[in-house]
């Protein structure tokens, strides 16, 4: 909140006029200085410095709320919450994806993250007498893999009582506003354009897919200079929006590779036979993307890997929710866990992202 402009607190109009006239223009400007020197700044008395430090902190500060205060908002408003309509993983996140929240969708190419952000914003454009949250989405789109058709065929199949109504699935596609920005600047600026939209509560959710293609585009142009900047600017305004508009963010993510003929099995597997073939032994341990900084930063992550036949959504990170993974497939109506009860996963085991390659193009 540092560099909140003094210009869009509303403060006082002779305060305001001061602080504009000796170029004070944020609030770091004007917090960062001791009360006297302000006072020569100002060219005022104690009484002129002190009253513009009150103003100014208390419009830069975050407001501050109680566990109480937190719990009754939950009670009169609801937890605002996201259902993916994915039973055992709604369970696990509580309800489903958190608005004003950062949640993370991580994973190989192919293995289903762009399906599972279509269906997503075919829920929050849903009418709410159907379940969804009758709103707007935006969806960037940085790799040109969104869809119309196969999101209306997401819809037509997951809700074929409702989607032979004439003109819903136009009407749903009209609620979605499809962004294809080519550098990190075009985000930047369409974000921009857009915070005012955002603010008013007309879009319900805002999805990105993906970050990592963005910021690789960006280092390409750049591969010398700072990496760390645009990433950094990037987080905390989509963490802003998520926060003051109280929707859910969703972010895809993509993954580097490094190769593991040992990687990680889950417990129920049991132990590997060393008379396995070759080809379903070899996997890839990878890691996400963007780095630890981005890592920490999101609030929820969710891992999409392959492995023993099978493609799994884990629960890897999540301040409400056990460490599980679900099985799952795509099918013509987006994707389908193959079982709502969520299968434990210890250690270190949560945290990888593993791939068999053959596995995830099988589809």
């Amino acid at each position: 909140m540092a560099n909140k402009l003094v210009s869009e607190m509303r403060l006082p109009p002779h305060l305001g006029h001061l602080l504009a006239a000796r170029r004070l223009t944020t609030a770091k400007d004007v917090l960062s200085l001791p009360e006297v020197e302000l006072m020569g700044v100002l060219d005022a008395g104690i009484h002129t410095a002190r009253a513009a430090i009150a103003h100014v902190s208390e419009i830069a500060c975050p407001p501050y709320q109680t566990a109480l205060a937190l719990l009754e908002t939950v009670r009169v408003r609801g937890d605002g919450r996201l259902a993916t309509t994915l039973r055992g993983l709604d369970e696990a996140l509580r309800g489903g994806i958190p608005a004003g929240k950062l949640t993370e969708i991580v994973g190989p190419s192919g293995i289903g993250k762009t399906q599972f952000c279509l269906k997503l914003a075919l829920l929050a454009a849903l009418p709410e007498c159907y379940g969804g949250l009758n709103g707007r989405v935006v969806y960037i789109d940085t790799e040109s893999k969104f869809s119309s058709r196969r999101m209306i065929e997401i819809g037509e199949k997951s809700f074929p009582q409702i989607f032979h109504q004439e003109g819903l699935a136009q009407t749903m596609a009209r609620r979605i506003l499809v962004l294809r920005p080519t550098s990190l600047s075009d985000f930047t600026k369409s974000l921009e354009q857009m915070k005012v939209t955002l603010l008013q509560h007309d879009v319900k959710l805002l999805v990105v897919d993906s970050m990592a293609a963005l910021m690789s585009s960006e280092i390409e142009k750049s591969p010398t200079g700072p990496r760390q900047h645009p990433l950094r600017w990037a987080l905390s305004f989509l963490k802003s929006i998520a926060e003051f508009s109280q929707i859910p963010v969703v972010v895809t993510n993509q993954v580097h590779s490094q190769s593991n003929d040992d990687g990680y099995h889950y417990s129920f597997e049991g132990e590997k036979k060393d008379d396995s073939s070759s080809a379903d032994r070899f996997e890839s341990h990878l890691v996400a993307a963007l780095g630890i900084q981005w890592a920490h930063a999101v609030t929820i992550r969710l891992v999409f890997e392959a492995h023993s036949g099978h493609r799994f959504i884990k629960v890897a990170k999540s301040p409400m929710s056990p460490a599980v993974a679900f099985p799952f497939t795509v099918e013509s109506s987006g994707i389908v866990l193959l079982s709502d009860e969520g299968i434990d996963v210890p250690g270190p085991e949560i945290t990888s992202i593993r791939c068999q390659g053959e596995n995830v193009l099988a589809q």
